[in-house]
């Protein structure tokens, strides 16, 4: 039955295939000019009107000196350069070249001070090609938006597209390997009121175009704040869609009540730490329980309507072996995981000092990704499979055309540089579980160009409908899809994520409730996104990614780029110490300590009951060995404990040395065991007799004003 039902969808596809040809060819008569939407005070671009920044290789491009910007960083913060030097100057930049050796894509630059620094991009170029050869141009410029966009050379220039992220703390209950932020550690809490918040989400509207319909509340541990969920609440107030909380799950674990309230005031997403399967394959975060932690969040937020995206920083040789078994996870759990992020490790915050030894072996890139999702799960293949997010900007700007010159946002556009972050699509079977790649049974690369076309023309809404109704069928494959998908579940999957046809498949607004939630939840079809976005930083660092961030943070300092703000020039240190809430020790006494979980001391919990689908074999493995096997320092904490043994053992080493000169060339006496010569005996040269007064032994002593210089010190 299910081979009669392909056959005749296969031959649906050939017929759209020949409509589409008529359709294409009367489209493209007397095509239309852009309208100018309510969200933005420019036209739409067409497809031909997007600019792309250089790509390719070899290239040439503006980065950062990863020895000066510490250095120029610091003396800002400590008063010795004013701020305003990073929006008049070029300070720390210098040139750097992308190019291809010994079969990887490498960024090599020279700072005249410092010498030579290089990095890995990619280590396979033709995928590394196909992203940039993939990437659509950029979105609209950035317009009414000089008061916070006014930060030099990192600047965000175009577009806004995605999520503004607001820190509302730098306090944490965790203090993690490796840390970005380097919560903790600072000596102050920077932590904002609540008309600083209010401020930061009424300023975010008032730039154009206004497309960023999605907030993240992060930190730190954003649940610290006093004003978490009436944030949460207010961002709903003034129209945004879509609240997110970066979190590591403690607060989320130990009381459903708490995520039941936030539920209530519209929290959408968690964006759940997510390290690996099992506590061993958590333990560099040094929480003894933290696997357990996870799951109890995900349970606890599930069931009151907040979606979970586990978030993944993948650092080589400590968890990139679980990319597989999370993977694998989502597709036990299809029920309630719909989303996964996984994050190259980015040098900085805790790691900016890493030795060239311990970043070379960490260093992980997109391509390490693709590559090993499909070793590790035997899925996806990197150039048919993976695309960069802002491929997917092209439907966005279906949607936009489709909503019309009169909607109050425009479509959600991940327009970041290629090189920012790549994506696969995955069609899964809720009651089955059987899973496929979506453009394993789609034509991603000519559907993209299809809607391309249809969005230049630029014709009425039913007019696009039916050409993007063409354009899915002709591109789609029936017998590479899974057994029970069919093409009308293709068309509705479509019409839910980009609202073509107003078809009510359950709010995602601002007016969305939990009956919403269960009706969109209702869907068979999951469609799990795999999503890399890979974090620059000093070593890295490329000005023409910065530009186009698609992730900015709202500060106290306007809207600043998500790699300019925590990595780059570092403005995340600048702004936290400008806008200093209290010392660490005022903040004690006047507030109290927060608790810390640090050290494998274990969360407190009430249950660790959960209804998700483990592989116990996975739970039960031992954490990843390699880089004990190789002798590599794992976290700065540690590259910092063997910097200070090495220390003393080359003190312990000079001080034999020096004690061997002594002897042999100066012939002079040895101590005592105790360690004391006598006065009379370190002039003479003569060995005490235990009659004379003793004193303990200088560290080299000649001569007698030696000697007394020695005494009165």
């Amino acid at each position: 039955m299910s081979h009669l039902v392909k056959s005749a969808e296969k031959a649906v596809a050939v017929t759209a295939d020949l409509a589409w040809r008529v359709y294409e060819k009367i489209n493209s008569i007397n095509t239309r000019p852009s309208f100018t939407p309510k969200w933005s005070e420019k036209p739409l671009l067409k497809s031909y009107q997007k600019v792309k920044p250089p790509l390719g290789w070899p290239r040439t491009t503006d980065s950062l000196c990863p020895k000066c910007i510490p250095d120029i960083r610091n003396k800002i913060i400590n008063g010795e350069l004013p701020v305003e030097i990073l929006r008049n100057e070029k300070v720390g930049e210098i040139k750097a070249q992308v190019i291809e050796r010994d079969g990887k894509i490498l960024m090599v630059k020279d700072c005249p001070v410092h010498g030579h620094f290089e990095d890995v991009m990619s280590i396979d170029p033709a995928f590394f090609k196909h992203l940039e050869e993939s990437f659509p141009g950029r979105d609209i410029r950035a317009h009414s938006d000089k008061k916070l966009h006014n930060h030099g050379s990192s600047t965000i220039t175009h577009g806004r597209g995605s999520v503004l992220t607001i820190d509302l703390t730098n306090r944490c209950n965790m203090m993690c390997d490796p840390c970005f932020m380097d919560a903790n550690q600072v000596g102050f809490v920077h932590e904002l009121t609540w008309d600083d918040i209010k401020t930061m989400l009424d300023n975010a509207i008032s730039i154009k175009p206004r497309r960023q319909m999605s907030v993240q509340f992060s930190g730190g541990e954003p649940t610290l704040s006093p004003y978490f969920l009436d944030a949460v609440r207010y961002c709903k107030k003034v129209g945004y869609n879509s609240v997110q909380a970066a979190t590591n799950g403690i607060e989320f674990a130990q009381s459903a009540e708490y995520c039941r309230q936030a539920g209530e005031a519209g929290l959408r997403y968690a964006y759940l730490q997510f390290d690996g399967i099992g506590n061993e394959a958590n333990s560099h975060r040094a929480v003894g329980n933290l696997f357990d932690v996870k799951l109890k969040a995900i349970e606890n937020l599930h069931a009151n309507g907040v979606d979970i995206v586990p978030v993944t920083t993948i650092v080589n040789g400590i968890n990139n072996e679980q990319v597989g078994r999370i993977i694998e996870f989502a597709l036990d759990n299809p029920k309630k995981i719909s989303f996964l992020s996984f994050q190259p490790v980015s040098f900085t915050g805790r790691d900016e000092e890493v030795t060239d030894e311990r970043r070379t072996a960490q260093r992980y890139t997109l391509s390490h990704l693709a590559h090993d999702v499909k070793s590790q799960v035997g899925m996806g293949e990197p150039i048919r499979d993976w695309f960069p997010i802002s491929f997917m900007s092209t439907f966005s700007d279906f949607a936009d055309l489709l909503h019309g010159p009169q909607a109050d946002w425009g479509q959600l556009s991940c327009g970041c540089h290629p090189n920012c972050g790549i994506g696969m699509a995955m069609m899964i079977d809720k009651e089955t579980k059987e899973a496929k790649p979506l453009t394993q049974f789609i034509n991603a690369d000519r559907l993209a160009k299809d809607i391309q076309k249809i969005n230049d023309a630029g014709r009425g809404k039913w007019a696009n409908v039916l050409g993007v109704a063409l354009a899915l069928l002709r591109n789609y494959e029936p017998f590479e899809s899974p057994t029970h998908f069919r093409i009308t579940d293709l068309m509705k999957k479509f019409d839910k994520t980009f609202g073509a046809t107003g078809k009510n498949y359950g709010s995602v607004g601002k007016d969305r409730t939990l009956t919403d939630v269960e009706k969109r939840r209702a869907d068979r079809w999951n469609f799990l996104f795999i999503a890399g976005m890979w974090f620059q930083d000093l070593f890295n660092y490329d000005f023409r990614r910065t530009e186009q961030c698609i992730i900015p943070y709202a500060t106290q300092e306007g809207e600043i780029s998500f790699c300019a703000y925590n990595t780059g020039v570092g403005w995340r240190n600048i702004v936290e110490k400008m806008h200093m809430t209290a010392t660490l020790t005022k903040w004690y006494e006047e507030k109290g300590r927060h608790k810390i979980y640090a050290g494998g001391k274990e969360v407190d919990m009430d249950s660790k009951r959960h209804s998700l689908i483990l592989n116990e074999e996975a739970v039960s493995a031992e954490r990843q060995h390699d880089l004990d096997a190789m002798g590599i320092a794992k976290n700065s904490r540690e590259e910092k404990i063997r910097a200070r043994d090495a220390k003393m053992k080359e003190a312990a080493f000079d001080a034999k040395m020096e004690q061997l000169y002594r002897k042999e060339i100066l012939k002079e006496p040895e101590a005592p065991k105790g360690g004391f010569v006598s006065l009379d005996a370190l002039v003479s040269g003569k060995k005490d007799n235990g009659l004379h007064g003793i004193a303990p032994a200088p560290a080299a002593v000649k001569t007698e004003s030696d000697l007394v210089g020695t005494q009165g010190d």
